[in-house]
This record gives structure tokens, C-alpha cells and sequence, in this order.
């Protein structure tokens, strides 16, 4: 298959971008590069898939209205995985406008080329953030979102909502995976574990939000790279049950289907934090602090329609996650 990955030189675009190249998928990877965070860690991921038989790069913005529609009548893709995207709950209160840009401007631009060009399947990124008031635990794709408590979780709920009419209007094939707070190797240095292992090893303190008292489904980057594979390689169907007096969320009489994608193991941040401590091999000086504007108290994902429909298994535990993690960050930054 022919693939487009879009944000490749991102996190989890990178760690997907190595598992459809290992089993021979062809994959044009797309990224602007931007600075949000260091782009030299972009680039040296890249620089990791670059020499790989099948990858090709292509620096471009999701939002360039001209050079998206261009990208796709020329390359022809079989399937789409649309994972670029302006990420993190705070920035987004300090430059909404870039989220409308990346995420609902971009995400228009890509399932505009998937429409026209008659991609067999588009799957997308979205996130835990757009269940926001909710507090029924665990978190179900069958359960309404409409009370988002930041501007990025509206963006994507919004994203969620354009793939829908997409797949209404044009048949379409989309699924949409919310993921649950993805930590791994090559992660971002906006996010908690990136952030702690750096303070730690500096013997400056941590900021401990919430008061500690936070709960995350800490979900391994590998593990989420299998499940985007594994999603792609099943193209939704309509659902036959779907019932318009009683609509479900998750489904649709379109050929669409919303999973969360997640580790279904939520763990106290004070466990993670000392199950870093114990790889690192020092105590973390604590900062205690309130929970944060638009930060939610504890996410959990019920992923049980995507063990079912794809066979998606999460296998790695917050310790051996974290000791790969420390591993990698060590080795990268010496």
C-alpha cells in the first residue's frame, strides 16, 4: 500500500511511519517542521527514516491550500493516516488561531485530497482531551462529547465532526482513534515524562500538577503505533444496527467509526513518577501545584470495541515504557 502519514517527523507519526516501512508499505511522509518544539529532534527522526526503501519526504503545511491538493493528485494515495496536528492542552490557550490553522483548516485540506482522489481510507488523529466534563470512567466512544474544557480538545472534537460529514456525503472510509496520552522513545519535550527526566537529571524540581493527584492511561508509543497499522488495515463499513432515533457516537450508517486507542490502565502520577525515579536512579524534587486550566483530573479508555473489531492488545507496562524511554534519552542526549 501506498500510504500518507502526515506530521512523520512527529512522535507518533515517526514510530508509525517505521512500522508500515518494516513490512514494506510505501509511505510519503509529510511535516512543516515547525518550531512549537525543538525541530532538531524532528529532523533526527527523520534522519531515521530516510534511508529506508519506500520513504519519501515532503515538507509542507497541512494548511497550504494549494500544495495539499497538489500532494495528492500527484501521488495517488491508497490510505491516509492523519496524524500532523498543533498539539498540547496549554499552548492552546496562549495561540488558539495556530490550532485552527493545523487542525481544522488542515484536517479540511486532507479530507478534501481523500475525496478526490478516492483514498480507500483515511484514519485520523484525535484525543482523550475531547471528553473534558465528562467524568464517567471509563471514558466510551459511545458517550456524547460536548463540553470540551480547552480550545485544542474543541479543534479536534470539531475534526472528529468534518471526517463524519465526509463519510456521510461521500462514502468515504474514515476511522478516528482518540488517543490516550502516548510516552515512548523520540517523545515531545512539551509533555510530563519528557519534562520530569530533564528536571531530574538537571536537579532542578518538577511541576506536579493537581497535587499529585492526577491519573493518566499512560499508553506506549509502540503500542499505539500497532493499533493506527492495525486500524488502517480495516476499513469501515456502515453499521447496519445504527439507529438514527438513538444515535450512537462510535458509529454511523456512513462508513465511519470512532475507537479510543488507549492502555485501559489508568495509574496514579505519583506511581509513574517513582517508577522514573527508580530508572533514573534519583528522587525528584516536588513542586506541588493546583490542577491547571483545561487539564482534566484522570482519563481511562474502554477500548473495547477496538480489541474487538481489530484485535488491538496494549502489552507494555509503565515500568518497561519508562525504562525504554530513559533509555533512549540518555542515549540521544548523552
Amino acid at each position: 500500500m501506498k500510504y500518507l502519514v502526515t506530521g512523520a517527523a512527529g512522535f507518533i507519526g515517526y514510530h508509525t511511519s517505521e512500522k508500515l516501512l518494516a513490512r514494506g508499505d510505501e509511505v510519503v511522509g509529510l511535516d512543516n517542521l515547525n518550531d512549537y518544539y525543538d525541530p532538531r529532534l524532528k529532523e533526527a527522526r527523520l534522519a531515521r527514516l530516510r534511508p529506508q526503501a519506500g520513504f519519501r519526504f515532503v515538507k509542507l503545511d497541512l494548511a497550504d491550500r494549494t500544495g495539499m491538493p497538489a500532494l495528492f493528485a500527484s501521488e495517488r494515495f491508497d490510505r491516509v493516516i492523519h496524524l500532523g496536528a498543533q498539539a498540547g492542552v496549554r499552548y492552546s490557550l496562549e495561540n488558539p488561531l495556530a490550532y485552527v490553522d493545523s487542525n481544522v483548516v488542515g484536517t479540511a485540506n486532507v479530507l478534501e485530497g481523500c475525496r478526490h482522489q478516492g483514498v480507500q481510507h483515511l484514519v485520523y488523529a484525535s484525543t482523550s482531551s475531547v471528553y473534558g466534563a465528562n467524568t464517567h470512567m471509563p471514558f466510551s466512544v459511545h458517550q456524547n462529547v460536548d463540553h470540551p474544557l480547552s480550545f485544542y480538545a474543541a479543534t479536534k472534537k470539531a475534526t472528529e465532526l468534518m471526517a463524519h460529514t465526509y463519510a456521510h456525503l461521500y462514502r468515504l472510509p474514515v476511522t478516528g482513534l482518540r488517543f490516550f496520552t502516548v510516552y515512548g522513545p523520540w517523545g515531545r519535550p512539551d509533555m510530563a515524562l519528557f519534562l520530569f527526566t530533564k528536571a531530574i537529571l538537571e536537579g532542578r524540581p518538577i511541576d506536579v500538577f493537581n497535587h499529585g493527584q492526577h491519573k493518566r492511561d499512560f499508553t506506549y508509543v509502540l503500542d499505539i503505533a500497532e493499533g493506527i497499522v492495525r486500524a488502517s488495515d480495516r476499513p469501515p463499513g456502515p453499521d447496519a444496527t445504527w439507529n438514527s432515533d438513538a444515535p450512537d457516537p462510535a458509529s454511523s450508517n456512513a462508513p465511519y467509526r470512532l475507537y479510543n486507542i488507549g492502555n485501559n490502565q489508568p495509574v496514579e502520577l505519583m506511581r509513574y513518577i517513582a517508577v522514573l525515579e527508580q530508572c533514573l536512579g534519583r528522587q525528584a524534587q516536588k513542586n506541588f501545584l493546583p490542577l491547571q486550566i483545561g487539564d482534566v483530573p484522570a482519563t481511562w479508555a474502554d477500548i473495547e470495541a477496538l480489541q474487538q473489531d481489530v484485535g488491538y492488545t496494549p502489552a507494555t507496562s509503565v515500568e518497561q515504557g519508562i525504562a525504554a524511554f530513559v533509555k533512549w534519552y540518555r542515549d540521544y542526549y548523552g
